[in-house]
C-alpha cells in the first residue's frame, strides 16, 4: 500500500511538472535561436512549427527525433538550407519538441 501511494504521487509531480514544462515551452522558444529561422505559422528560413508538428504527427519516436534535431541539428529534411544545433540541454530540446508535435 506505502509502495503504490509513493508512485501515485510521484506520478503526480511529473505529470504537474510536464504541464508547467508545456506551459513554458512558448517562452523557451522566444529565448533561443530557434525564433531565427522558425514561426508558428509563418514561414521564415525553416518551415513553420505547424508544418513540422503535421509532417510528424502519428510518426512513432517523434518527439526524440525532433528533440534530436534541435539539440544537435539536421540537414535535408526541409531542403538544402541546414538547420545548426542550438544552445539547449537534454531537457529543453524534449519540452520544445513535445510543444512544437502539440501545434495543431
Amino acid at each position: 500500500m506505502k509502495n503504490t501511494l509513493i508512485s501515485l504521487i510521484v506520478l503526480a509531480g511529473a505529470l504537474s511538472l510536464q504541464a508547467v514544462m508545456a506551459q513554458d515551452a512558448p517562452e523557451l522558444f522566444k529565448s533561443k535561436p530557434c525564433a531565427a529561422c522558425h514561426a508558428i505559422d509563418t514561414k521564415l528560413v525553416g518551415p513553420t512549427l505547424k508544418e513540422v508538428a503535421a509532417k510528424n504527427a502519428g510518426v512513432a519516436g517523434a518527439a526524440n527525433t525532433l528533440a534530436n534535431h534541435i539539440k544537435n541539428g539536421t540537414q535535408g529534411n526541409w531542403g538544402p538550407i541546414p538547420m545548426p544545433a542550438n544552445p539547449v540541454t537534454d531537457e529543453e530540446a524534449q519540452t520544445l519538441a513535445t510543444w512544437v508535435l502539440s501545434l495543431k
